[in-house]
């Protein structure tokens, strides 16, 4: 009993982190100021200039947002992709360890209905806006996940098999 109900603390601390993380506001999360004063970045201003498009109705090029910004742009996103990747992971893990059964459809159907709540918990909190567009990065992040833990399950199955060859070759 004390496994199945341990398996779900990091699980619930997880979401509680993104539930936060939601909850601020994002004057408070901007790392566009951190960017500018740990490294001059101007030197990817050629790079990244060609590269223009539009996102959520916004223009997000280098001229609109400046190098740092930009840059945050791709880190903020990129940590929509990696932080549901990992609730995704717990997610499994949890149900793995007290229901065992479609346990990784099951870990990317919350993941995904948590996304959906999160941008829902935007909307109601000040200078966030929600947008569908997270969800579905959001959801991809969740999908990694569900390959993450494909393609370990697979390794370990094999280690396993091959561990068990070794040993019925020493009998």
């Amino acid at each position: 009993m004390y496994k199945k109900v341990s398996s779900w603390l990091l699980t619930i601390l997880w979401m509680s982190m993104i539930f936060y993380s939601s909850a601020t506001p994002y004057e408070k999360q901007d790392v566009k100021p951190l960017l500018e004063n740990t490294f001059d970045f101007t030197f990817l201003r050629p790079i990244l200039e060609p590269f223009v498009f539009t996102y959520n109705q916004s223009i997000i090029s280098v001229e609109a947002l400046g190098v740092e910004g930009y840059l945050e742009f791709f880190l903020r996103k990129g940590a929509h992709v990696f932080v549901f990747m990992i609730l995704c992971i717990l997610f499994y893990y949890s149900f793995k360890h007290t229901i065992n059964r479609a346990v990784l459809l099951l870990a990317f159907i919350c993941t995904c209905l948590y996304a959906i709540f999160d941008e829902w918990h935007q909307s109601i909190t000040p200078n966030r806006t929600p947008y569908i567009g997270d969800v579905f990065l959001d959801s991809f992040g969740a999908l990694l996940g569900i390959l993450f833990i494909l393609v370990l399950e697979r390794v370990w199955k094999r280690k396993v098999r091959k561990l068990q060859k070794n040993t019925q070759n020493e009998l």
